[in-house]
């Protein structure tokens, strides 16, 4: 079944936590592009994290992955599928690790969402070798994770580069 199919929908319910959480609280219930309503809905969380501590941002990705990680098993599970596109929990995540160590300004949170959707979109190697490879709400979870690391380092060679222009 083809991961956009809309009518694998009807199985899950908002009422239930793991769907709620699973689907970025239902953002991720968009009809088009729902991987990039996932991520603009993590934006302001990013904003928020981007102002705490590296421990606490790194705290809050690991629970992401954590609680995410079981959220979407649950609701692959109901869904009778893998990764659906409105599961999108794995985007917050993505996001959430794009921003860690970012200098103290919210606007950069707008820079991990544009650097975050480039590798979840594009998927170069080893985010497209964790997406085809791994199963589960694990698999969903991991390219995710991999596309908010290569975002993460990218926007650190950025922030290097014009520290020293």
């Amino acid at each position: 079944m083809d991961k956009h199919s809309r009518s694998p929908l009807k199985n899950i319910s908002l009422k239930n936590p793991w769907h709620l959480i699973a689907t970025g609280f239902g953002s991720g219930l968009a009809p088009k592009a729902p991987g990039t309503f996932g991520s603009l809905a993590a934006v302001p969380l990013c904003a928020l994290l981007i102002y705490c501590p590296v421990y606490v941002q790194i705290l809050v990705a690991l629970i992401t992955f954590i609680i995410g990680t079981k959220a979407a098993s649950e609701t692959e599970k109901a869904m009778g599928m893998h990764d659906n596109s409105s599961i999108v929990i794995d985007e917050f995540d993505g996001m959430f690790i794009a921003v860690i160590a970012f200098p103290h300004f919210w606007y950069y949170s707008l820079l991990a969402f544009v650097l975050f959707r480039i590798f979840d979109i594009l998927k170069p190697w080893p985010v497209s070798l964790a997406d085809k490879k791994i199963g589960g709400g694990l698999g969903v979870m991991v390219d995710d994770v991999i596309a908010g690391i290569m975002a993460l380092g990218f926007a650190h060679v950025i922030f290097y580069i014009c520290s020293i222009i």
